[in-house]
């Protein structure tokens, strides 16, 4: 029998504690380096069809449609090694290591992501995320269906969402009720698309970075009924 948490903080990956949106950038210039706009243009729109069709960016998939464009290009193989060896931790914002330890004297803290099952975790590896969280990582293809098999994998009292996309936020909210709190940091393209924004319900917190998880206390007083109090740190 799986212990129950007080307290359980899912925390997200892309745009939440990590910069994904430069990395994207950093990918664009790469390959427009190597092989030029056309070919770039052709890997970012096959990345964007497979985005559409699997519901989460398949680096990996793309660069082997890519591939079948000019298969003895030799320099095709080593853009998998770029992917794969980036320097992911030049990437998190401030502060995120320091919010994770933060939250870790709260409570549990669960990297909560959707992506591919290679590219993704090995992101959250070189990042740091995975030891900062001592393993507890899971990534899904959309997790906000998997609202039953976080419950059943951390049970807990109370839990707390980070997450850049407000749609997520508002689906998991309206699943879990106020046994969640979440919260919504402006970083990256989504939470700055205020259009987007607007089609969903307020969250509970939001901030404009991550770093700004640090003001924020997460207590109860009472673990047997009372609600979660979120309060500004003295």
């Amino acid at each position: 029998m799986k212990v129950q948490h007080d307290i359980v903080f899912m925390l997200d990956v892309d745009n939440t504690l990590l910069d994904n949106d430069h990395f994207l950038l950093a990918l664009k210039q790469h390959m427009a380096e190597q092989f030029g706009d056309t070919l770039r243009d052709h890997f970012f729109s096959i990345l964007e069809s497979l985005r559409v069709q699997l519901g989460y960016i398949d680096y990996l998939s793309a660069l082997q449609c890519l591939r079948f464009a000019d298969i003895h290009d030799p320099r095709m193989l080593l853009v998998s090694a770029y992917l794969l060896d980036y320097p992911f931790a030049t990437l998190l914002y401030p502060d995120a290591l320091a919010v994770i330890a933060h939250l870790n004297r709260r409570g549990t803290t669960v990297i909560v992501s959707d992506g591919d099952a290679v590219f993704q975790p090995r992101k959250i590896q070189r990042s740091g995320l995975w030891d900062a969280v001592e393993g507890r990582v899971l990534v899904y293809v959309h997790k906000e269906r998997m609202i039953d098999a976080i419950e059943a994998d951390f049970p807990a009292r109370h839990y707390v969402m980070v997450d850049d996309k407000l749609r997520l936020l508002s689906i998991m909210k309206e699943a879990w009720g106020e046994r969640l709190t979440t919260v919504f940091p402006r970083q990256g393209h989504y939470a700055l698309d205020d259009a987007e924004v607007h089609q969903y319900r307020s969250p509970d917190i939001t901030l404009e970075r991550i770093g700004d998880l640090l003001n924020q206390t997460f207590t109860r007083p009472d673990a047997q009924s009372a609600p979660l109090f979120v309060g500004q740190r003295a």
